[in-house]
């Protein structure tokens, strides 16, 4: 199963990808949810899920930031390179 993820929580006024603290998503099948950071990554990292955010051209997939300093986080990867697809989503 993959899931498109649509919005994000953050914690506080910071705006990084480690302050983001919940994700809402939708999977292919058409369910709808919200997860926290630690669940979204343990599905990502441990379980093998797939997550993306975007469509078509524009589609970049998420994976799991490991820092020398501090827990996981999750980030899009496009074209070799960390990107910040998940800062640009509507907020809820």
């Amino acid at each position: 199963m993959s899931i498109e993820i649509t919005h994000i929580r953050l914690s506080g006024m910071y705006e990084g990808h480690e302050y983001i603290t919940h994700y809402k998503w939708r999977s292919d099948s058409g369910d709808v949810g919200s997860s926290d950071k630690s669940t979204m990554v343990d599905w990502i990292d441990v379980k093998k899920g797939m997550a993306y955010v975007g469509s078509g051209a524009q589609r970049a997939r998420v994976g799991v930031v490991r820092p020398a300093q501090g827990l996981p986080y999750l980030r899009t990867y496009a074209d070799g390179q960390w990107t910040n697809n998940l800062l640009s989503l509507p907020r809820f």
